[in-house]
C-alpha cells in the first residue's frame, strides 16, 4: 500500500511516501543554497532516519569524498580507452560549477556534502542512487539525431566558456535541477527525447535503485535528498509499480542505445573512395595520382595539425599530427588524436602540479591551455576533429577530381 503527503513549509518541499514497509521522506533541495544544506543536517541530526539516499552517482560521490581524485588520473590510459572526451566534458561541467560557487558563494551540491558528512557522523547507511554521469551524458548524446550532435557538443563548451560571470537565471536553474540540467536546459526544452533521457529516466532510475537497495525493507525510514526538480517525478515512480527485482530495468537504463548502423560504414566507404581515387589517378596519369596524394596529405594533415596548433600543442606534436593524420584516416581503427596526444605526452609530460591544479585551472578558459593535462585533452579532441573534417573535405576533393576524368 502506498500513501503520500506533501509538506510545503518554509523549508524545502517534501513528500512522505509509504512503500511496502518503508517510509521515504523525499526532500527537494536547492543545489545552490546554504539553507538546504542546513536543513539536511538538521533532519539527519534529528535521529528519525535509519538510512540516507542522495542524488549522486558513484563517480560524483567519489569526487566529493576525494577532491584530489583527478590527480590520480593515468592520462595515457584515459586517452587509450577513449575516455578523453568524457573527462573533458566533466571538467567543463566542473568549471561551470566552480564559477557558480564564486558567484553565489556556495558550491553546488553543498547539501549532498552535508548529507555525506552527517550520515558518516551518525553511522547511517548512505545510498548513492543516481545514474552514472558518464552514462547519462552518452545517452543524452545518443538521444539527438547524428547531425545535431556536433552542435550539442559545441553548445556545451560555448555556453560554459562564453562568459566569465554566471547569470542569476543560470543560478536559479540550479536551485531545482543540477549541473547537467542547467547546462542542457535550453536543448531539453526543445527536445522531448533529451528531457526523457536527462530527467525522466533518472527519476525512474533513482526509484529503481531505492527498490534495489532496500528490497527487503531493511530500512524503515529513509531520507532521500534530491533536487527539487526531481521531487514530482521520483515520487510518481515510487508510488507506481516497482519490480521485485529491478536489475533488468536498471541494466536497460545503464545501456547505450544502438546508433545508426549505417554510420559505422561511412568511414570505410570514404577510405575506399580515397584509395580508389589514388589507383584510378595513377592509372590515368602519374602526375594526377601524385597530385591527389599531395592534396590528401595537405588537407588532412594540415587540418589536424591546425587543430593541434589551436590547442597549443608542442611544435613537434603539430608535425606529428601533420604526418600521422593522412595515414590514420585511411585506417578508422586508429585515430590521429590518439597519436597526437601520445606525442604531446612524450614532449610535454604533465607534472604533479598540473594534476593537483587541474580543477582550478579548467575553471577559466585560459587555464585549459595553461595546464598540461587539459591541454593534452584539447590536443586529442582538436586533432581528431581536424582529421575528421580533413577526411571528408579531402575525400570530396578527390571525388571531384575523379568526376573530371571519368
Amino acid at each position: 500500500m502506498n500513501t503520500s503527503q506533501s509538506n510545503e513549509s518554509s523549508s524545502g518541499p517534501r513528500k512522505i511516501l509509504h512503500k511496502y514497509n518503508t517510509e521515504y521522506t523525499l526532500l527537494g533541495t536547492a543545489h545552490v543554497s546554504k539553507a538546504s544544506a542546513d536543513e539536511v543536517r538538521q533532519l539527519i541530526q534529528s535521529g528519525e532516519f535509519d538510512a540516507v539516499a542522495i542524488e549522486l552517482c558513484p563517480a560524483r560521490f567519489a569526487s566529493l569524498k576525494d577532491p584530489d581524485a583527478l590527480a590520480k588520473l593515468d592520462l595515457f590510459q584515459v586517452i587509450k580507452q577513449g575516455k578523453a572526451g568524457m573527462v573533458a566534458a566533466n571538467l567543463a561541467l566542473g568549471s561551470f560549477q566552480q564559477r557558480v560557487a564564486e558567484e553565489s558563494g556556495i558550491a553546488p551540491g553543498a547539501e549532498m556534502q552535508a548529507a555525506i558528512e552527517e550520515a558518516d557522523k551518525y553511522n547511517l547507511p548512505l545510498l548513492v542512487i543516481d545514474r552514472d554521469v558518464g552514462i547519462t551524458l552518452k545517452r543524452v548524446y545518443r538521444s539527438v539525431p547524428w547531425w545535431q550532435r556536433a552542435g550539442l557538443i559545441m553548445g556545451l563548451f560555448t555556453s560554459l566558456f562564453s562568459k566569465e560571470k554566471v547569470s542569476a537565471a543560470e543560478i536559479e536553474k540550479l536551485k531545482e535541477g543540477d549541473i547537467l540540467e542547467a547546462t542542457f536546459s535550453e536543448f531539453a526544452a526543445e527536445s522531448a527525447q533529451m528531457y526523457q533521457t536527462l530527467v525522466a529516466e533518472r527519476d525512474h532510475y533513482m526509484a529503481l535503485r531505492l527498490a534495489q537497495d532496500n528490497g527487503d525493507s531493511q530500512y524503515k525510514k529513509v531520507l532521500v535528498v534530491i533536487g527539487a526538480g526531481h521531487l514530482k517525478g521520483l515520487s510518481e515512480n515510487l508510488n507506481g509499480h516497482l519490480p521485485e527485482n529491478p536489475t533488468e530495468q536498471l541494466a536497460i537504463l545503464n545501456s547505450l542505445p544502438d546508433g545508426n548502423k549505417w554510420l559505422k560504414f561511412v568511414p570505410w566507404l570514404i577510405v575506399a573512395l580515397i584509395l580508389s581515387g589514388f589507383v584510378i589517378g595513377f592509372s590515368r596519369d602519374t602526375g594526377l595520382g601524385t597530385q591527389m596524394v599531395i592534396d590528401w596529405v595537405l588537407i588532412n594533415g594540415g587540418l589536424s595539425a591546425l587543430g593541434v596548433l589551436i590547442a597549443g600543442g608542442h611544435p613537434l606534436t603539430i608535425l606529428t599530427a601533420f604526418v600521422a593524420a593522412p595515414l590514420t584516416s585511411l585506417n578508422p581503427t586508429i585515430g590521429a588524436g590518439f597519436v597526437a596526444a601520445a606525442a604531446e605526452l612524450y614532449f610535454r609530460k604533465p607534472k604533479v602540479a598540473d594534476f593537483s591544479t587541474l580543477r582550478q585551472d579548467t575553471a577559466n578558459l585560459k587555464g585549459w591551455w595553461k595546464n598540461r593535462v587539459s591541454r593534452t585533452l584539447l590536443v586529442f579532441i582538436l586533432a581528431t576533429l581536424g582529421s575528421a573534417i580533413g577526411t571528408y573535405v579531402g575525400g570530396f576533393h578527390i571525388y571531384d577530381q575523379l568526376t573530371k576524368i571519368l
